[in-house]
């Protein structure tokens, strides 16, 4: 049996207005996590999810390219223990 583990990332960069958020929220469900996406004052956009590790993984991967509209600079990590308060992915305003 594999831990659930949190991932939350900052995505920065042109990573608002180019569906970002949206692609996200497919991938995140298509992989069977829970949290939320959201854009930030500053520009950037926050990750906050949970689940397997490898799933998490696939999707940080993911958030490394982002769309093709987007252009991502970087990504800051940060791993830590699922908290189980999220019961499905979605768009937070």
């Amino acid at each position: 049996m594999s831990q659930r583990v949190r991932l939350e990332a900052v995505v920065t960069g042109q990573v608002q207005g180019v569906g970002f958020r949206y692609q996200v929220l497919q991938r995140a469900r298509g992989l069977g996590l829970a949290g939320f996406v959201r854009n930030r004052w500053d520009g950037d956009v926050e990750v906050v999810a949970e689940g397997d590790r490898s799933r998490l993984e696939a999707l940080l991967s993911y958030l490394q390219v982002g769309p093709r509209s987007a252009w991502v600079r970087e990504v800051i990590v940060n791993w830590q223990a699922a908290t189980g308060e999220f019961h499905s992915f979605e768009v937070r305003f």
